[in-house]
């Protein structure tokens, strides 16, 4: 219990951003109109893309020996490759809606 305490403490600053960055991004999204939403959201998805390269980086620069950094690390990637995959799916059937028969 204490070592969680002290961790609060020492990361007080980025715990207060993260807290931040969170209200904003709820206010900034609770203002787009809902016709925007899903190609925004898509579009968003596929920037995960970043996360990819960024697990695949951190992946090759951890020690081999560190089986739950692997994991995780494969499990970033795997996630972030489905999340860039749906991201185009969902942009690709919403375009096709608008395309006349």
């Amino acid at each position: 219990m204490e070592s969680i305490f002290n961790f609060f403490v020492v990361h007080r600053e980025i715990i207060y951003f993260i807290i931040l960055s969170v209200f904003v991004g709820i206010e900034v999204i609770g203002g787009v109109p809902t016709v925007l939403h899903t190609p925004l959201m898509s579009g968003a998805n596929a920037i995960h893309g970043v996360v990819i390269v960024g697990a695949i980086y951190v992946m090759l620069h951890i020690n081999p020996d560190d089986y739950l950094a692997l994991i995780l690390g494969f499990l970033a990637v795997l996630l972030g490759t489905l999340n860039v995959v749906g991201g185009f799916v969902v942009t690709d059937r919403m375009l096709e809606m608008f395309k006349k028969k």
